[in-house]
C-alpha cells in the first residue's frame, strides 16, 4: 500500500503509480470506487436518456448532481424529508454534488456576485435566489451526497485583470464559511476547489490555503472554459504537483477522453462532464479513433457497429446505419448513443486504472494516442504534457525526417 488517507467518511488508498499517474481505491459511504474515474453528470438526479439500472450495468461508480438546480426542483427540503437524493432517485452508489458555483459562469447574465454570496435570477420563475456559502453547504447536507463541493467564486479562464485575484481570495474566505456550515462531516466529504485562473502565483496561493485546511479532497476548478490547451495542462500539472499525495484530486468539467488521459498522466484522479451525453444527443459517438458523426450521410449504409472494440449492448446489437436513421429522427437514437458513450467512458476509466495497476500505463497511453492520431500528428500540448509526466510518446509522432 503506497499511501492511505483516513477520514470518517472517506478512505483513499493509492494502490500503484507510474511516475505521477496513480491507481487508487476511493471508499465512500455509499460505494467503493476505483480511480481514475469519470463521473457522468445527472444535474437533477438523472442522466438524460438512461435508467439507473443501465448506469449500474455500465459500472458507473459516482454520479454528479447540481446543488443549484436541485434546490430549485424538486427542492432541498423535499429531498431531506425523503432521506436524501440517493433514496429519491433510487441510486445505491456514490453521489457528488457541485456547489452551484459554476452557475456564476454558465448563468452569468442571471447572477450578481458579492461577498455575501451569489444572487441568481431563477430561470424557472424569475425570482431572485441568494446562494451563500452557508446555503450551498446546508442544501448539500440535505441532498446527502457522498462528496460535496465548497462554494467558490468562479471566473472564466479567459478572464484577466483584478477580477481573477478577487475571485481567488474570495474562494479562500468562503471555504472557511463552508467548513463552519458543514453539519455532516462524518457522513459527507467537503472538497475545496483551487482557483486562480491561469496565473501560477494565484493558483499557488489558493492551493496552499486550501491544503492548510486539511480537507478530505481537492478539486481543480476554473478550467475547460475556453483557455488554450497548453495553458490547461500546465495548470493541472502545477496543481497536482502541489496537492497532497494521500488525497483525491478532481479536475472539474473535463470530459474529452484525450484530456482525461493527459490529466491522469499528470496525477489527477476524478473527472466529470456533460460531454458524453450531450454530444450523443447531437448524434456523435465516442470511439477508439475519436468521434464518429452519425449524422453524416456515409453512415446511412455503414453496417458496422459503432466501435468494433466495444462490447456494450449498443455495439453488439445495432449498426451505424440503424443509429444514423434514429439520431436524425427518433429520441431512442440519443438514448442508445448516450448508453454507448457512457460505456466508452467507463471502459476508459477501467483501462486507466488497470494499466497503472499492472505496470503498463506508458503502453496504454502510446496505444491510445496511436489510435487517436494514426497520422502521427499528436498535438504539441500533449507532447509537452507527456514530457512532464515522464512518458515517452516519440513512437506516436511523425519522424523528424518526414
Amino acid at each position: 500500500m503506497l499511501g492511505i488517507s483516513p477520514s470518517m467518511a472517506l478512505r483513499f488508498e493509492v494502490l500503484a503509480r507510474h511516475n505521477r499517474a496513480r491507481a487508487s481505491r476511493l471508499t465512500l459511504p455509499h460505494y467503493e470506487a476505483l480511480t481514475p474515474l469519470f463521473m457522468p453528470v445527472g444535474t437533477q438526479g438523472t442522466i438524460k436518456g438512461l435508467t439507473n439500472d443501465q448506469l449500474e450495468d455500465l459500472d458507473c461508480q459516482i454520479i454528479l448532481g447540481n446543488t443549484y438546480h436541485l434546490a430549485l426542483r424538486p427542492g432541498a427540503d423535499l429531498l431531506d424529508t425523503i432521506g436524501g437524493l440517493h433514496k429519491f432517485m433510487n441510486w445505491p452508489r456514490a453521489l457528488l454534488t457541485d456547489s452551484g458555483g459554476f452557475q456564476m459562469v454558465s448563468l452569468l447574465h442571471l447572477a450578481d456576485i458579492t461577498e455575501e454570496g451569489v444572487t441568481f435570477q431563477s430561470p424557472v420563475d424569475g425570482k431572485p435566489m441568494l446562494l451563500t456559502p452557508e446555503d450551498s453547504i446546508q442544501i448539500q447536507n440535505k441532498i446527502g451526497a457522498d462528496i460535496i463541493m465548497a462554494l467558490d467564486d468562479v471566473v472564466k479562464t479567459t478572464t484577466t485583470g483584478p477580477r481573477v485575484e478577487e475571485a481567488m481570495y474570495r474562494t479562500l474566505r468562503w471555504i472557511d464559511r463552508c467548513i463552519a456550515a458543514h453539519s455532516r462531516p462524518h457522513e459527507q466529504n467537503l472538497f475545496g476547489i483551487v482557483q486562480g485562473g491561469l496565473d501560477p502565483q494565484l493558483r499557488d496561493i489558493c492551493l496552499e490555503g486550501l491544503v492548510a485546511r486539511n480537507l478530505p479532497g481537492y478539486a481543480i476548478g476554473g478550467l475547460a472554459g475556453g483557455e488554450g490547451k497548453d495553458a490547461f495542462w500546465r495548470v493541472v500539472a502545477q496543481c497536482t504537483a502541489g496537492l497532497p499525495e494521500d488525497k483525491p484530486r478532481y479536475v472539474m468539467g473535463i470530459g474529452f477522453p484525450l484530456d482525461i488521459v493527459v490529466c491522469t498522466a499528470l496525477g489527477a484522479d476524478m473527472y466529470d462532464c456533460v460531454y458524453p451525453t450531450r454530444t450523443a444527443r447531437f448524434g456523435s459517438a465516442l470511439v477508439s479513433e475519436g468521434v464518429l458523426r452519425l449524422t453524416h450521410a456515409a453512415m446511412a449504409t455503414d453496417y458496422r457497429p459503432l466501435d468494433s472494440s466495444c462490447t456494450c449492448m449498443v455495439c453488439k446489437r445495432y449498426t451505424r446505419a440503424y443509429l444514423h436513421t434514429l439520431v436524425t429522427k427518433e429520441a431512442m437514437g440519443s438514448q442508445l448513443v448516450s448508453y454507448h458513450n457512457i460505456s466508452h467512458m467507463m471502459q476508459l476509466s477501467r483501462n486507466l486504472h488497470s494499466s497503472i495497476l499492472e505496470g503498463r500505463f506508458p503502453e496504454f497511453v502510446q496505444s491510445f494516442l496511436q489510435k487517436q492520431f494514426p497520422k502521427g500528428d499528436v498535438p504539441d500540448w500533449v507532447c509537452n504534457a507527456m514530457d512532464v509526466a515522464g512518458i515517452d510518446i516519440s513512437m506516436c509522432r511523425i519522424p523528424q525526417s518526414a
